[in-house]
């Protein structure tokens, strides 16, 4: 081999080396960082799901979520001040964890087939079921077939409510998405949709910070699991998260969060679900 077509060689291959060195830094799902050894983590949650996660003006978090959040980090032996927020929206949550945008997300996820073809969950710590959100003087909506044509149904973009009560009840339902519930709920108030349906657990939050205009129908019609979104592929962080999820549930910790979070809103506090191996 002469001398310059050496250095060609060296000069490709040093290339291929930097790419590859690019490419594995740059965040990907294969090379995300591992929840269990490090003692930093990003989360994400909601921003705007009273009872469960608020971002406060003060920029603090407030909610059963991040409670159960900060729970599973402190047992990891990552301390509050050391756990960067991110925000957790029902369209950008696998994206969050694929991405490795955050390592771990505690945001109302339901634990769904399709979800577990792309990341991992511990749960579920916590059974919903899914209703819909009125104004306090609507007459014509009973529950999810009551929804019909002239009617127009809120859910946001990403979230399996929407499609359920499509599926399910009322196909030729209006539908009208946003990006937040807390936009869908603004509509509501408005009188620009008619209904909003999510899990009831999240309805009651909304509905307690409006109590003179909005109602929980209370005829919940699903099965909500929710779960912590986790990166795949990682059976030890997977292990240790269940471990500190149960200790919350075992200490009363899970209960005594619930009782402050959403307790005034007369949600009725169900036992503690059975977390799955």
């Amino acid at each position: 081999m002469t001398p310059r077509a050496l250095l060609r060689l060296v000069a490709t291959t040093c290339a291929a080396v930097l790419l590859l060195a690019s490419c594995a830094g740059g965040g990907g799902s294969g090379m995300a960082s591992k929840v269990s050894s490090s003692d930093r983590m990003v989360v994400a949650v909601s921003y705007d799901q009273p009872g469960l996660a608020v971002r406060r003006l003060d920029g603090s978090y407030r909610g059963f979520d991040v409670d159960v959040a900060k729970y599973i980090a402190n047992e990891l032996g990552v301390p509050e001040e050391n756990i960067t927020w991110r925000e957790a929206q029902p369209g950008n949550r696998e994206t969050l964890l694929t991405s490795g945008e955050a390592d771990m997300v505690v945001s109302t996820y339901s634990i769904t087939d399709k979800r577990k073809q792309i990341v991992d969950f511990v749960g579920p710590y916590f059974v919903a079921g899914q209703d819909l959100l009125v104004r306090m003087n609507e007459s014509r909506i009973e529950g999810p077939k009551s929804l019909n044509a002239s009617l127009r149904l809120c859910s946001t973009a990403g979230s399996t409510s929407a499609e359920y009560v499509r599926d399910q009840f009322a196909k030729d339902v209006k539908m009208v998405e946003y990006a937040k519930f807390s936009d869908c709920v603004t509509a509501l108030l408005a009188e620009n949709v008619d209904a909003v349906t999510t899990d009831d657990v999240l309805l009651a939050g909304y509905a307690a910070q409006n109590p003179e205009l909005l109602r929980v129908v209370g005829d919940p019609f699903s099965k909500e699991e929710y779960g912590v979104g986790l990166h795949r592929d990682d059976p030890d962080s997977k292990a240790k998260v269940r471990a500190a999820m149960q200790k919350m549930i075992d200490t009363g910790a899970w209960r005594k969060s619930l009782e402050v979070n959403i307790g005034s809103s007369g949600y009725k506090i169900p036992d503690p679900p059975k977390l799955a191996p």
